[in-house]
C-alpha cells in the first residue's frame, strides 16, 4: 500500500513540473547567418574551392595540383612546301599537286596556323617580270590550296622575284632550283593531362 502511494505521488510530482514547464515562455531565437569569407564553391568541378583557385576553367576531367591548375603538353609539328616550275610559267605540275593537299590536311588539324607562300624566280629576264611572275606562282598555289575549303585569311602570298636566289649559278641547273614556291608552317597544339580514373585506359604499344 505504502509503495502505491508513493508511486502516485512521484507521478503527480513529475506532471506538476512538466505542466510548470510548458507554461514557461521563451524568446525567439533566429539561426545566425554565418559569415562566409572565402568562396566555398567549386565552379569548374576539380576538386579546388573557387577561394583558392588560381586557375579558374580547368577543363573537365583534367588532373589539377592544389592550386587547381592542371599539367599542359605542347605538341609542335611542321610541314613546307617545296614546288618547282618549267621557265616562264606558273603551272603547278600534277607531280606537285600531293604537297599542297597535305598542307591542306595539315592546316585542318592546326586551326591556330596561318601559311606565307612565297614565289622566286632565276635570274633569267628582267626584275620587274620576274617580280611578277613570282607573285603569279605564289597565287596558282594559293589558289589551289584554298580549293580545299582552307580559309583565305590564313594564307598570305609574297613574290620575290630573283631577289633571293637560292643558286647563284647561271647555268639550267641552277635555274632550275630558283624557279619555285616555298612555304613553311609550324603547328601547336596544347593538351592537358587528364586525370586518371579506374575507367581509364592505356594506349596499346
Amino acid at each position: 500500500m505504502k509503495k502505491n502511494i508513493l508511486s502516485l505521488a512521484i507521478l503527480a510530482g513529475l506532471t506538476l513540473s512538466m505542466s510548470v514547464y510548458s507554461a514557461e515562455e521563451y524568446e525567439y531565437m533566429a539561426t545566425p547567418t554565418a559569415n562566409q569569407i572565402a568562396d566555398l564553391q567549386d565552379d569548374d568541378q576539380d576538386g579546388v574551392v573557387n577561394g583558392r583557385d588560381i586557375c579558374p576553367g580547368t577543363p573537365s576531367g583534367s588532373e589539377v595540383d592544389n592550386d587547381g591548375c592542371g599539367e599542359v603538353r605542347r605538341a609542335q609539328d611542321q610541314r613546307q612546301l617545296r614546288i618547282l616550275f618549267a621557265n616562264d610559267s606558273y603551272e603547278i605540275n600534277p607531280v606537285f599537286a600531293s604537297q599542297i593537299q597535305t598542307m591542306a590536311d595539315f592546316l585542318k588539324i592546326y586551326k591556330s596556323a596561318s601559311i606565307e607562300i612565297q614565289g622566286y624566280t632565276s635570274k633569267v629576264g628582267t626584275d620587274e617580270y620576274n617580280l611578277e611572275l613570282s607573285k603569279k606562282r605564289a597565287e596558282a598555289v594559293e589558289q589551289k590550296l584554298l580549293s580545299y575549303d582552307i580559309s583565305p585569311n590564313r594564307v598570305r602570298i609574297v613574290g620575290y622575284g630573283e631577289s633571293r636566289l637560292e643558286d647563284e649559278g647561271d647555268d639550267p641547273a641552277a635555274h632550275a632550283v630558283n624557279r619555285k614556291v616555298t612555304a613553311t608552317v609550324v603547328g601547336l597544339k596544347e593538351k592537358v593531362v587528364e586525370e586518371w580514373t579506374i575507367f581509364s585506359t592505356l594506349q596499346k604499344r
